[in-house]
């Protein structure tokens, strides 16, 4: 039998399928004195914190960060009123106000349109479990295995991946999730093969070949097949040993066109796959993660200590950092953002720093002191007027002589936007005179420009890059850029997609951010190309009229 599912951790494994059936735990709704339910409450609390600091102990240093997140939100005021409240003002027992409280912020998040925020739930569902069994006794399982597995589910939470004996685990199988899923994030961390998103049905014991980049898996398969997975996994473990060859080598083409291949980061815990994958940089990092799952904005120092180890880390190479990028559809408690009909139109990027001031002081105040320590650039999200990026430089000018008269040192640093609304593109020529770089965030650009929901499964057809409309925007903005003397670089999935670098190189583009681990297969694809027979494709490019044959013509390449 052959299943279907989406590849999030590329490789081959074979083995036996351990099935983990959903925890199905009784809990009783009657609880003794209010008092004593909600010291049980804490107790169970109090160890929660401590299993959590213990399994960061054991974990690799990318998965730690998720769960001092789940400790963050075990210290949630509101989390913790809320199960208290209930507890007095019902009468119940602490398990079944824990369950009633979390369920209510897994039903918030599973409602959000972001699908990282939406992923987020499985954090709430993991806490939830942990803290019930604490509460009634029950231990967790998977730190014993019977054997070499691979792990079938509906989904995993953060903590069985760190608590599993994971040199008996062989892959992940699981019925739900997507690429940001936790799941994903450690499969790819402990370079463990996973799908996800799968259906059918795997029984405990059935012997299972899954192909993690593919998505597809064969239950039971014939011996035939079983040679044909094990020739893909020596070919796979071939070409690791190729690209590790390519580390150190300059990015150029094979007549001599010099760009640079640098990653996207949510994390300091993303350094690691920064250097690992011999990335030139940073082009682009995230800050808004540093904002998420807390109860107030991170303070300056904080903030100032998280800028200065990344570019200590990158040691001179060029790290370009994006000012604070929260959207309506985000659940940020502490900023009050207003529920909006159309949040991905709203209140969101630059728009919200311009609002909310003091916050953008406090950040760049951060980012300029932080300078001193590597090669910073800061990058404005969301740009669609030249009113906005004026107004953001004139809050960066303030921040500079705040600093100075406060005799606090700083060192200069290139100022930079995105270019990721129609708006912006189409009047590059005059935003180019206001900043030293262009990044072009496609995610966006494509969404804005097709007016298609990124999000939304039922017309995720229409959402195409190839788009003749999105690459001639990409194309004016980068000759816009040229034109004043700025470099142009690309930020968004478009700038890894091995079909898509061909053209970026032919319009001239700087420089490309990906995911760590796109970094050196693009640094192959790059080398093995000439400038000059790309600019002959783009002209051809230029006269076809959908992404689709956009997308034909590049496969004629290969």
């Amino acid at each position: 039998m052959i299943l279907e599912g989406t590849g999030v951790s590329s490789g081959i494994s074979m083995g036996k399928a351990l099935v983990l059936e959903d925890e199905n735990i009784a809990i009783s709704k009657r609880g003794r004195e209010p008092v004593e339910e909600i010291a049980r409450f804490k107790d169970a609390l109090g160890l929660a914190k401590e299993q959590l600091n213990t399994l960061k102990e054991k974990v690799a240093e990318e998965q730690r960060g998720i769960l001092e997140a789940q400790v963050m939100m075990l210290e949630d005021p509101l989390l913790l009123n809320q199960v208290e409240s209930g507890i007095r003002e019902q009468s119940v027992s602490a398990e079944f106000a824990v369950e009633q409280v979390m369920d209510s912020f897994i039903t918030l998040f599973e409602g959000m349109t972001d699908e990282y925020m939406k992923e987020r739930s499985l954090d709430v569902i993991d806490l939830k479990k942990r803290l019930i069994k604490n509460l009634i006794g029950l231990v967790s399982s998977l730190n014993i295995l019977p054997d070499d597995v691979i792990i079938v589910a509906d989904d995993l939470t953060p903590s069985h991946t760190a608590e599993m004996d994971r040199e008996k685990v062989l892959g992940f199988v699981l019925f739900r999730g997507g690429k940001t899923s936790h799941t994903a994030i450690m499969a790819r961390s402990l370079q463990i093969p996973a799908v996800v998103g799968v259906s059918g049905e795997i029984m405990t014991g059935d012997f299972l070949a899954i192909d993690g980049a593919s998505g597809v898996i064969y239950v039971n398969p014939d011996e035939e097949t079983i040679e044909i997975m094990k020739e893909r996994r020596k070919a796979i473990q071939e070409r690791k040993l190729h690209l590790e060859k390519l580390k150190g080598v300059s990015t150029e083409t094979l007549d001599g066109k010099r760009v640079e291949l640098v990653a996207n980061i949510g994390s300091i815990e993303d350094l690691e796959y920064v250097v690992k994958n011999d990335a030139e940089g940073i082009g682009l990092f995230r800050t808004e993660f540093l904002f998420m799952n807390r109860d107030t904005a991170p303070d300056e120092e904080e903030q100032y200590k998280v800028y200065k180890e990344i570019l200590k880390t990158m040691a001179g190479k060029p790290v370009v950092v994006r000012t604070l990028d929260i959207g309506g559809d985000k659940d940020i408690s502490y900023l009050d953002l207003p529920k909006e009909m159309n949040p991905f139109l709203g209140y969101r990027g630059i728009r919200l720093c311009l609002g909310e001031t003091d916050l953008f002081k406090t950040q760049l105040r951060a980012l300029l002191r932080s300078s001193i320590y590597g090669n910073l650039k800061i990058m404005y999200p969301m740009i669609a007027s030249l009113t906005e990026l004026q107004k953001a430089n004139g809050i960066l000018k303030e921040v500079r002589e705040e600093l100075s008269l406060q005799g606090l040192p700083f060192g200069e640093v290139e100022v930079g936007i995105m270019i990721e609304t129609p708006a912006a593109a189409l009047i590059s020529d005059v935003l180019a005179r206001e900043v030293d770089f262009f990044s072009i965030g496609t995610n966006d650009l494509t969404q804005y420009t097709l007016a298609v929901d990124r999000l939304n499964e039922r017309i995720t057809s229409l959402y195409d890059s190839f788009h003749p409309a999105v690459l001639s925007l990409v194309e004016t903005t980068i000759k816009n850029g040229h034109a004043n003397g700025i470099w142009v670089g690309m930020c968004g999935e478009a700038a890894g997609d091995r079909r898509m670098i061909p053209i970026l190189l032919a319009m001239g583009l700087d420089e490309f951010s990906m995911n760590p681990s796109d970094i050196l297969p693009a640094r192959e694809l790059i080398r093995s190309l000439k400038r000059d027979e790309l600019e002959k494709l783009l002209v051809k490019i230029r006269g076809l009229s959908t992404g689709e044959e956009v997308r034909k013509l590049i496969d004629g390449l290969h």
